[in-house]
């Protein structure tokens, strides 16, 4: 049985709030005006996971594909034309054009194999005075204290699955705080938005997502402390569990409760115990703290994402749980003909989750069950894609071997991760990235994997440049494989050519 959620709202929300990323930008995966063809073949019925993981849902998961994709972006300056140029080519935090502009952002995938299906991962506006934004639409993000490049993915919002629309106001890059001498920035965001129309079992299930980081340095300095917290609630839709006449609550003095954490305690009037004991909707996030020193020749970052989903981090029952990394990027150049430009290596580990016991009446608030909820249970995910990290996947990917969970999300959130990513070049020619991975996965409490299930991943990706069709033209691959007890033994070759600048 699935317990009464408790959710635990960490800090106070009464700010528009902000996102961050290892880049200054909340948006990722900049659209540089693109066409790409490409085809995925693999010797089962399965993509590998680091060819389809963290890739916002755009890759098939059904193994053999012909994938067709392209994108723009554009920038209009609503003032001085020169200026919004200066902005593009510099793309700095410490950049801030006080003029007004206007975005537009485009990118669609077609993939053609067992089944055909039309993805739009970016389709959005956004209107801009220097570093403040108001966005609606889907784009592309990274959330949370990580490297953007190399990591398993942050815990709450990975890039696993397509982006959520929504409607988003805040700060798309670190600002100065006023009266700090630029020693203190922030940058986030306020946001809400909508889940798919046909979930496996809620409806009309609506979206809320707010963010704040600091930063404490100078940005050309030496030394910086990073932190804050992100904040994502599931809410007002429609479900057949733990509801009156399958309504969850909703209205504005819902949203209210919703947006500020706040407990029900008995307040609500139409509303069942499940409701009126915890808080309006599923809440989960991290609250995050890093740290980053740039020397002459390597900049380290260090980094720790905790988790809160109920009670348990307040009480530091689950303290244990969250995610840790080390990035290490080199500064300077070298005329070598193998080199590692960039190295990370991470652990995540969910197996804790406040202990294995969950009593509400003795206030016993353990077994989290992380991305899984009694009232939203199809979880934290979107069209059938974990939108945290990759290591909770959705019972439909290893259902093959182990048994369903009910109706929830997943079948397995207690894992521990271990997570090595790798970024270079060969020959001065060839660019080369790496993901390897190892997982140890245990299922959840009330439906343990027994054995442990053992995992590894791993993945190599190549990507030259060509001049078959002109310039800016690029030729890529990858080869990856699965072997282990998780997933079904997979190898898969990816080939592709891109054609960038366009326009």
């Amino acid at each position: 049985m699935i317990r009464h959620r408790c959710t635990l709202l960490v800090l106070i929300f009464l700010l528009p709030f902000s996102g961050i990323a290892q880049v200054d930008s909340t948006a990722v995966d900049f659209i540089p005006n693109y066409v790409e063809v490409g085809g995925l073949l693999t010797n089962g019925s399965r993509t590998p996971f680091w060819q389809q993981s963290n890739r916002f849902g755009t890759i098939p998961r059904d193994g053999n594909a012909l994938m067709i994709r392209g994108g723009m972006q554009h920038t209009w300056a609503l003032g001085k034309s020169d200026s919004i140029k200066e902005w593009r080519r510099v793309m700095r935090p410490t950049y801030f054009a006080k003029e007004w502009r206007f975005q537009v952002g485009v990118e669609g995938v077609a993939n053609v194999g067992k089944t055909t299906d039309f993805l739009l991962p970016q389709a959005y506006g956004a209107v801009q005075f220097g570093n403040w934004e108001l966005m609606v639409g889907r784009r592309k993000q990274w959330i949370g204290i990580a490297d953007s490049t190399l990591s398993s993915g942050s815990y709450a919002w990975s890039g696993n699955a397509l982006p959520l629309p929504k409607i988003q106001f805040g700060l798309s890059r670190y600002t100065a705080v006023p009266y700090t001498k630029n020693w203190v920035q922030i940058i986030g965001f306020y946001s809400d938005g909508w889940f798919e129309k046909n979930r496996p079992v809620t409806s009309e299930l609506k979206f809320h997502q707010k963010q704040l980081y600091g930063r404490i340095g100078k940005p050309d300095g030496t030394f910086k402390l990073l932190g804050g917290i992100n904040h994502q609630v599931q809410w007002g839709g429609k479900s057949p569990y733990e509801t009156i006449n399958g309504q969850m609550p909703k209205g504005f003095e819902n949203y209210i409760r919703m947006a500020l954490g706040q407990p029900s305690a008995g307040k609500l009037d139409t509303a069942t115990f499940f409701d009126n004991s915890n808080r309006v909707g599923n809440h989960l996030g991290t609250l995050d703290a890093g740290f980053e020193i740039t020397g002459r020749k390597i900049r380290w970052l260090l980094y720790r994402q905790n988790i809160y989903e109920d009670g348990s981090l307040f009480r530091l029952t689950n303290i244990k749980d969250g995610l840790n990394g080390i990035s290490l990027t080199r500064l300077t150049e070298s005329d070598a003909d193998f080199q590692i430009h960039k190295g990370v290596f991470e652990v995540l580990y969910t197996k804790n989750q406040g202990g294995s016991q969950f009593i509400f009446n003795q206030a016993i608030f353990g077994k989290d069950n992380y991305f899984n909820h009694a009232q939203v249970r199809d979880g934290w995910g979107y069209f059938d894609r974990g939108i945290g990290t990759p290591f909770i996947p959705p019972t439909s990917e290893t259902v093959w071997r182990y048994p369903n969970y009910g109706d929830s999300f997943t079948s397995n959130n207690r894992v521990w991760v271990f997570h090595t990513g790798l970024q270079g070049s060969l020959l001065q020619k060839i660019e080369w990235s790496t993901r390897l991975s190892f997982s140890s996965n245990a299922g959840v409490y009330d439906l343990p994997f027994l054995p442990t299930a053992y995992q590894f991943s791993g993945v190599l990706n190549l990507r030259a440049r060509t001049s078959w069709l002109g310039e800016n033209t690029f030729v890529q691959g990858s080869l990856a494989a699965d072997i282990g007890d998780l997933y079904p033994k997979s190898y898969g070759l990816m080939l592709s050519i891109r054609k960038e600048g366009l326009f």
